[in-house]
């Protein structure tokens, strides 16, 4: 079965539909594209995609040994290089609430970020810079 289903609305606009649950996503070219800028363009989603990942893999193992994360937060930077237009670095800040990990814990924590499915697609030519601030 077919993930979404992405239209083209014209003006460098498209929306996307998440096929199991309806949820949508609209993206809008970046202004230094000949785009409006409203909305995530889709390099703005793949470099998102990676800290939502990061997130969601680190709450899996937070269930699993017993941890809490709830509150965490990931700054997401893209930078983009021109020529060819591309992704050529993503930084990820990922701010921990006050919570006083091991250093077990901590281990845990990096491990399962960067081992996240996103972080394991993504080109090894695309930077990873992962902050962890605890």
């Amino acid at each position: 079965m077919a993930t979404s289903k992405i239209t083209y609305n014209g003006g460098l606009r498209t929306n996307s539909i998440h096929l199991a649950s309806g949820s949508e996503i609209i993206t809008d070219a970046p202004i230094d594209n000949k785009g409006k800028g409203e909305a995530f363009s889709p390099s703005d989603l793949l470099a998102t995609s990676l800290g939502n990942c990061m997130l969601t893999i680190v709450g899996i193992a937070a269930n699993e040994h017993g941890f809490n994360i709830d509150g965490t937060t990931a700054e997401i930077t893209k930078i983009m290089a021109t020529e060819p237009r591309r992704v050529v670095e993503i930084v990820v800040n990922l701010q921990f609430p006050n919570h006083d990990y091991t250093d077990k814990t901590k281990a845990i924590i990096e491990r399962s970020a960067r081992t996240c499915p996103v972080a394991n697609s993504l080109h090894p030519d695309i930077k990873q810079n992962i902050t962890f601030n605890y």
